[in-house]
């Protein structure tokens, strides 16, 4: 017969919110684990989507994320933005980011690619600094906010870590589209940019997460009723 279960007080003050906060953490993962399936399903309809040109006016950045889109006009290189950006292997270097005139009226900001660092430089790459009226196929993204451990962006420096449209169109004095373009994998002359550069996969690691947090609680459960037990309270 099972004795009455008495709790000592401190494993019982250490144990208890513990546990709250592995339940917490576990059942956070659960509801990011859903949200991911979300953007995943969603990205992948709107990516079946045909290429359609970009509208001029009434964008909805939401209807549109990472939508198959054309759009036609004049680059202005004098005013290209570069933001932070690496490839798979690691090499670091930046997305070139130019406002598009669109023939259309008003403006767009293109990601036209990569290039490596020593590539900012817009007289590395003459050859793909492309003159007259142009047709871009892309994909269309809405702007992303900063992250927790992303530095600020320096607008001051033209050097961006995060996207920030309002303040990209700001610093060049732009009234653009409420989306960004990044170019499809069409070849630039002299091959810089790179274009393509859209994050198509997503990882979705929440499902581990959360068992790896629920069997953390369970773990501190057992050795807690384990401590009792052999301590005679329970």
């Amino acid at each position: 017969m099972l004795k009455k279960f008495r709790p000592a007080l401190w494993p019982t003050v250490i144990t208890l919110p513990l546990l709250a906060l592995l339940i917490v953490l576990g059942t956070w993962q659960v509801m990011r684990l859903g949200w991911k399936r979300d953007l995943i399903s969603t990205t992948e309809s709107q990516l079946k989507v045909p290429p359609a040109e970009l509208p001029a006016f009434g964008v909805d950045p939401e209807q549109f994320n990472y939508r198959p889109v054309t759009v036609r006009g004049t680059f202005h290189h004098d005013k290209e933005i570069y933001l932070i950006a690496h490839t798979k292997r690691g090499e670091f270097g930046y997305h070139v980011i130019t406002p598009l005139e669109r023939t259309d009226g008003g403006f767009v900001l293109v990601n036209r690619g990569w290039v490596p660092t020593l590539g900012r430089d817009p007289l590395t790459r003459l050859e793909g600094q492309l003159t007259g009226v142009q047709g871009v196929r892309g994909i269309s993204r809405k702007p992303w906010r900063q992250g927790s451990f992303v530095p600020d962006n320096d607008p001051a420096k033209n050097v961006w870590f995060y996207g920030d449209l309002a303040g990209m169109a700001a610093h060049w004095g732009l009234d653009v589209a409420p989306v960004f373009v990044e170019a499809d994998t069409t070849a630039n002359p002299g091959g810089w940019p790179k274009g393509g550069q859209t994050k198509l996969k997503f990882t979705n690691n929440h499902l581990q997460y959360a068992v790896t947090w629920y069997s953390l609680a369970l773990v501190l459960l057992v050795i807690y009723l384990l401590y009792h037990r052999r301590e005679g309270r329970l």
